[in-house]
């Protein structure tokens, strides 16, 4: 009988670690069943995506470009702007043994909503390597950018495939292609969660001060990216929690937590994929003009949507952020930026 009881209480703490339920809030439970909801689906469509985008003659993707894609957005009442000038491709990347079906839904957004020319790419499963990894994606960006003649393109990665981009950026130079990086739930500081899965290479590289993300943490002057990172307060695979913001003197960075989300669901809230593309949509000149303008405090920033008691989305309001309501910054460049502000520079619908 007591040998049953400890057995039942190591179950019920195994089930604490996976499903947080606290009797004030019912998010992290709602939190934990949308993401095995979506892990169940991941089996489904899986093979929708395990062979590469083809792309199409008429633009990439077959998203119309100049005038057809001037006539598309006013069809839909969007401002056309300028289309030649600043709107260049955007380059999605999937997690760890995943690949570009999971990233259908933001995809559509940022087609549909933000009049974006999206590809999504699919690294091996069997990848084994991060620099090896970065590398490739380089190769696969120098492509987007001879078939699209731009100059530049946006990243946004979620998980280890956001890790894979600031690498690239980061420490091979690729800086000089990618304007932005958003990332999603990434191990910036590494996570302890799994252990056994460290039998493979790569979730060893994304431990806490593996050779990896030492190399991360060294000094990186004159990095041209501007990087987001999207954290949530019920990401799963993230621990300790933080470890998904970037913390780097020199680079410039916005981290963006998110209440109630968790890790895959990162790719399919509505409310993420709307940051996404007021990040994506922000004139950088008009972040370091923030950036100045905040001076040396961390203002965390959450991304939050209030429900009512029936369950419905309520208008949405700024809270403090989990990780520290008040603290000094590592450096000017790295601070917070909230959904509000970016609204507030007139880049919403």
């Amino acid at each position: 009988m007591k040998a049953s009881g400890v057995g039942l209480r190591s179950f019920l703490m195994l089930c604490r670690r996976i499903v947080p339920v606290r009797v004030a809030s019912l998010a992290p439970l709602k939190a934990a069943a949308l993401d095995l909801a979506l892990l169940a689906s991941r089996f489904l469509v899986y093979p929708a995506g395990i062979v590469q985008e083809r792309q199409r003659p008429s633009g990439l993707l077959g998203i119309p470009v100049g005038d057809g894609l001037a006539r598309a957005l006013a069809l839909r009442g969007r401002p056309t702007g300028s289309l030649t000038e600043a709107k260049p491709p955007v380059v999605l990347l999937h997690g760890f043994i995943d690949n570009r079906s999971a990233l259908a839904l933001l995809r559509h957004h940022l087609v549909r909503q933000g009049g974006r020319q999206v590809v999504s790419l699919n690294y091996s499963p069997l990848t084994c390597d991060i620099r090896a990894a970065a590398a490739e994606l380089g190769r696969r960006i120098e492509e987007v950018c001879e078939r699209t003649g731009s100059q530049q393109v946006d990243v946004v990665g979620h998980s280890l495939g956001g890790l894979i981009a600031r690498y690239y950026a980061q420490r091979l130079g690729g800086d000089a292609r990618v304007r932005t990086l958003v990332t999603l739930g990434t191990p910036h500081s590494g996570t302890r969660v799994a252990p056994l899965a460290d039998v493979h290479p790569i979730v060893r590289q994304m431990r806490p001060g593996s050779p990896i993300l030492k190399e991360l943490s060294r000094p990186a002057p004159g990095c041209r990216t501007h990087f987001y990172a999207f954290w949530s307060d019920l990401d799963r695979a993230m621990d300790p929690l933080e470890t998904a913001r970037i913390e780097h003197p020199d680079l410039a960075v916005k981290n963006v937590q998110v209440s109630g989300v968790g890790h895959l669901s990162l790719l399919v809230h509505p409310a993420v994929a709307t940051g996404i593309r007021l990040a994506l949509d922000t004139p950088n000149s008009q972040l370091l003009t923030l950036r100045a303008d905040a001076g040396p405090v961390d203002r965390g920033v959450l991304i939050h949507r209030r429900t009512s008691g029936n369950g419905r989305a309520g208008r949405r309001r700024p809270r403090k952020s989990l990780s520290t309501s008040v603290k000094k910054a590592s450096a000017p460049s790295s601070m917070s930026i909230s959904i509000q502000e970016l609204e507030a520079l007139g880049l919403r619908d």
